[in-house]
């Protein structure tokens, strides 16, 4: 289950899984890494260790280290 409980030291990086890559961040919420990501204007899909989190929910939700993240856009085209 997502964590919404206290996590590290903002200053800290943490190792996390973003789309089966890993990578190392000091975002603290979905919402932070998204940004730091270049997704924050983009409609996307997100969950956490196979959760789903919708977007309303995006910036209560900590990460800790080891999480797992998945982010899916939409494509168009045929």
């Amino acid at each position: 289950m997502p964590n919404t409980g206290t996590s590290s030291s903002a200053s800290e990086q943490i190792q996390i899984n973003v789309n089966g890559e890993k990578c190392k961040t000091h975002a603290r919420t979905l919402e932070a890494l998204l940004a730091s990501l270049d997704f924050s204007k983009i409609r996307v899909a997100t969950a956490v260790n196979g959760e789903f989190v919708p977007a309303a929910a995006r910036a209560s939700l900590l990460l800790s280290s080891g999480d797992s993240v998945e982010i899916v856009s939409a494509r168009q085209g045929g």
